[in-house]
């Protein structure tokens, strides 16, 4: 109304329309339409003192008027503004709801009727104008202001951070106090606000901090790991907002404001001495916050909740989600990767490749393009193998079978020579298991002779002093098992002053 004013005083002063859209930054058209209007309404400068902007826009544009006059019904703008937030609720169904609830009476007709509801809108705060479908978004953020908390046994101060999370339909509230910011309290956070709303979003809109956004970008953020597994556990899309675009947010940026508002101005002359206790009075209060009656639409939080998102929410998994972090790694030679000291099993013929490490409290998972390859107990003992004997090569799976007690057993049943050859082959070495090999060359030696013929040998080798499995097998290629022990004495060794003699070793 202000220009069209402006174009009626420029024309009383005898400008020509080419000079007023000039001044007025108008369309020439535009200006012999408003001079036309105000000619057929007979609206001269100067206005009567008594005539406003409204008046003034009633004369010159009667149809924008609502017909109430007409007996025609108004629809309910506050609910059609309600059920628009519903997933594929449009204008036209409501229109043709609202033509069948009146039946008999005077309707306004469709452009109308979505005339009138623009203009209502455009009466609400900005924050409301936007649209959003139940059950789609869920804005999460942190407020500025932090609270104290007091050690009682030190009198330590230390400030938790106040999480604060928004459904986009119905406004519905979540916050807590954490003691940081930081990954694991940032997740354990969602994980206890997706309990509190009984079902997950479509869609989780985070600020770019560090805890989501690994990388800010306004086309391709990087999201972080942890919390991308977390929205993939409960069937949720992770959706940044633009960065330094904080009306991507608008919707957490008032459920902030409100919760600094009702709830820790509230709470600032209490003194708390544990988080516990300032979470149960902060969640005393959300549950006020979130029955509190809105101003200028019907009901509260709660019941635009409970109509709304509640029933659009995905269900919950059965599990929580259990918070974990991630790492890379390199599978090593020996096939196994190392995580905070321990060394963890991986399939053999990934030595070498790079594989992604998934760690919680209980668990190491380890993937290799996207595909699970290991899982482990976590060790918590540095220096330690944890091992599976289906990631190690078959010759290696067969040496693993083995033990001391198991060579035994196998070799007293050839015979107590085979027997006392194993148990000096395991006891001459520093470690049983260095013993290990000579001991599986004469599990090889009994597949191709038959059981007599090995223990005689194993009994020729120990009298001979040398019960070594190389000894053993020249025994056998030769045929020496075959000879007496009589026919075979050992032959004298020459005089000689070189020739020490076996007493010198004693």
């Amino acid at each position: 109304m202000t220009a069209i004013m402006e174009v009626l005083r420029l024309h009383a002063a005898g400008l020509s329309q080419r000079q007023i859209a000039r001044a007025c930054g108008l369309s020439k058209g535009a200006v012999g339409k408003y001079l036309q209007r105000a000619e057929q309404a007979a609206v001269s400068w100067p206005l009567p003192a008594d005539q406003g902007e409204a008046a003034l826009e009633g004369r010159l544009f009667p149809e924008r008027k609502p017909a109430v006059a007409s007996g025609k019904a108004l629809p309910d703008f506050a609910q059609m503004h309600t059920e628009l937030r519903r997933k594929g609720m449009t204008l036209q169904l409501l229109w043709e709801e609202y033509v069948a609830g009146h039946a008999g009476q005077p309707v306004y007709q469709y452009a109308q009727f979505c005339t009138l509801y623009r203009r209502w809108r455009e009466r609400l705060q900005h924050s409301m104008r936007q649209t959003h479908v139940a059950g789609e978004k869920l804005f999460v953020d942190y407020a500025g202001p932090t609270v104290p908390v007091i050690n009682p046994s030190t009198g330590e101060i230390r400030q938790t951070q106040i999480f604060v999370a928004v459904l986009g339909a119905s406004s519905y509230t979540y916050c807590e106090a954490t003691w940081s910011q930081s990954l694991g309290d940032f997740l354990g956070a969602h994980v206890r606000a997706l309990n509190y709303l009984g079902g997950a979003p479509v869609l989780l809109v985070p600020d770019n901090l560090k805890a989501a956004v690994t990388k800010a970008s306004r086309y391709e953020p990087e999201i972080n790991r942890s919390y991308q597994d977390l929205a993939t556990h409960y069937g949720s899309v992770v959706l940044p907002t633009r960065p330094y675009k904080p009306k991507d947010k608008a919707k957490v940026e008032v459920g902030v404001q409100v919760v600094e508002r009702w709830i820790l101005a509230r709470l600032r002359h209490f003194q708390f001495f544990s988080l516990r206790e300032l979470n149960r009075e902060i969640h005393r209060l959300l549950e006020d916050l979130n029955q509190r009656p809105f101003k200028r639409l019907p009901g509260s939080r709660r019941s635009l909740f409970e109509a709304l998102d509640r029933p659009a929410l995905q269900p919950l998994p059965a599990q929580p989600y259990v918070f974990a972090t991630w790492k890379t790694a390199k599978v090593s030679i020996d096939y196994h990767v190392a995580c905070e000291g321990h060394y963890y099993s991986v399939p053999y013929r990934l030595i070498g490749q790079r594989v992604d490490l998934r760690i919680s409290t209980e668990t190491v998972e380890i993937f290799h393009q996207q595909q699970r390859v290991a899982s482990h107990l976590r060790g918590l003992q540095p220096g330690r193998f944890s091992t599976c004997t289906e990631h190690l090569p078959k010759a290696h799976q067969r040496h693993r079978e083995w033990s001391p007690g198991r060579l035994l057993s196998w070799a007293l049943s050839i015979g107590p020579a085979t027997r006392d050859v194993v148990r000096w082959q395991l006891e001459s070495k520093p470690h049983p298991e260095q013993g290990y090999r000579s001991c599986l060359g004469l599990l090889h030696l009994a597949r191709r002779y038959d059981k007599p013929r090995l223990e005689a040998a194993c009994r020729r080798a120990l009298h001979l002093g040398a019960p070594t499995t190389r000894s053993v097998r020249s025994i056998l290629q030769k045929g020496m098992d075959h000879v007496p022990e009589s026919t075979a004495k050992r032959a004298s060794l020459p005089a000689h002053d070189n020739i020490r003699g076996s007493q010198y070793y004693h």
